[in-house]
């Protein structure tokens, strides 16, 4: 059976979801990077039924406005893999950090040193909290232009532009080496120096701080609230998004994930342009709305 055919599947046993963390690219949205109306309509009736939404994405807070523009402007959103909490209740062009969890320079140059030796002709952009760096071979892969080009090296050092803003991640670049491949060999090569995983098809790394990651941050964040993961539904479709997927107490690889986020979640359901995520909110109100009419008869 196909991904594409495949019907969403629901973990046997779970506790009612307190609060839902969604992956964004590849999940929640479609691939032409609209929120459909049937996932905005389900998200609006999960945070009516009291279940908090949480968007929880590799990319920098910069690049929310989407998030902002299609479901209300609402939440929290983790952004950065975990380098960042934003609070998007300002609406475009007014999000506020909340959380920082910086990758420290002294790390993201030895993280950079490492992985130069182990894969030369790798090519490197910094992401900090407003702004954005690269050297000059890398490629165009984002939409904004860079604040300044230089070696990764140098936008590192302790006197270079930017230093008043924290580190949230270094991105690594490689023009021939086979995604999986990479990563495997930049974690090897940089150790416990920093955290790297990667969320695009290409042989994109992405570097953060150490221990930090989707399900860190996103369980930083419920310890906050009081919500245990036993409590958490998460979708998700990359790598990034494997250990958020393996923490949480339900979780969905969509039906056009990556093997390993397939083998990861507890579930799977159809794909990000089916509204995968829709369709199981769908159903986890239908079942409680089910419950309750339940006990109502019973008593």
């Amino acid at each position: 059976m196909t991904s594409a055919t495949r019907q969403p599947e629901t973990p046997a046993s779970a506790a009612p979801p307190r609060l839902i963390a969604t992956d964004l690219d590849g999940t929640l949205l479609r691939d032409d990077k609209s929120v459909s109306e049937r996932t905005v309509a389900a998200l609006a009736a999960a945070e009516a039924a009291g279940i908090e939404v949480f968007f929880v994405t590799g990319r920098p807070a910069r690049w929310m406005d989407v998030v902002s523009d299609h479901v209300h402007g609402h939440g929290l959103a983790i952004c950065g893999n975990g380098a960042a909490v934003v609070d998007l209740h300002g609406g475009p062009g007014a999000h506020r950090f909340v959380k920082v969890r910086e990758l420290p320079r002294e790390n993201a140059v030895d993280a950079v040193g490492l992985l130069r030796d182990a894969a030369p002709g790798t090519v490197y952009a910094i992401e900090q909290t407003y702004g954005f760096y690269q050297e000059p071979g890398y490629p165009k892969l984002h939409v904004e232009v860079p604040d300044l080009l230089a070696s990764a090296e140098e936008l590192l050092a302790p006197d270079a532009p930017g230093t008043h803003q924290p580190v949230l991640k270094v991105l690594a670049y490689h023009p021939e080496l086979d995604p999986d491949a990479f990563l495997t060999l930049a974690r090897i090569a940089v150790g416990d120096r920093a955290s790297i995983t990667r969320s695009s098809p290409s042989s994109l790394l992405e570097i953060s701080g150490p221990g930090v990651s989707k399900a860190s941050t996103l369980a930083l964040c419920c310890a906050e609230r009081g919500i245990s993961h036993e409590e958490v539904i998460a979708f998700g479709d990359m790598p990034n998004d494997v250990e958020m997927l393996t923490w949480a107490g339900q979780s969905y690889a969509m039906g056009n994930a990556h093997p390993d986020v397939t083998a990861a979640a507890s579930g799977r359901t159809v794909a990000n342009n089916e509204d995968g995520v829709a369709v199981i909110i769908e159903r986890i109100l239908a079942d409680r709305l089910q419950d309750t009419a339940k006990d109502a008869l019973s008593h």
